[in-house]
């Protein structure tokens, strides 16, 4: 499954209301540490066999989402259970720790 482009007309769709856990990367194009990370969402994505699903909110183009989720350092993961961050996790992290998130 693809990463999943997060807006504010589609955040509560997909992630709110979501049945299965989402892994959120509040992200920016020029954060060089959001760069890092991106191969670890993209592979996290496309190894999602429907048991979670992955979505990437550009904090510069969804400001209010940023804010809404207190985002003041990136990157910042966030797992969504149940319309609720369960975990999260700020800054570059190996890819066993961000997988850990979703167990």
């Amino acid at each position: 499954m693809a990463e999943i482009t997060l807006t504010a007309s589609n955040f509560d769709q997909e992630v709110i209301n979501s049945d299965v856990p989402v892994l959120v990367d509040f992200w920016a194009p020029w954060c060089g540490p959001c760069r890092m990370m991106g191969p670890i969402i993209e592979e996290l994505a496309n190894n999602s066999d429907g048991t979670y699903k992955v979505g990437k909110v550009n904090v510069d183009e969804e400001s209010e989402l940023a804010s809404k989720y207190n985002v003041m350092s990136i990157p910042m993961i966030a797992v969504f259970k149940d319309g609720q961050i369960s975990k999260k996790s700020v800054g570059a992290k190996p890819a066993d720790e961000i997988k850990a998130l979703l167990s």
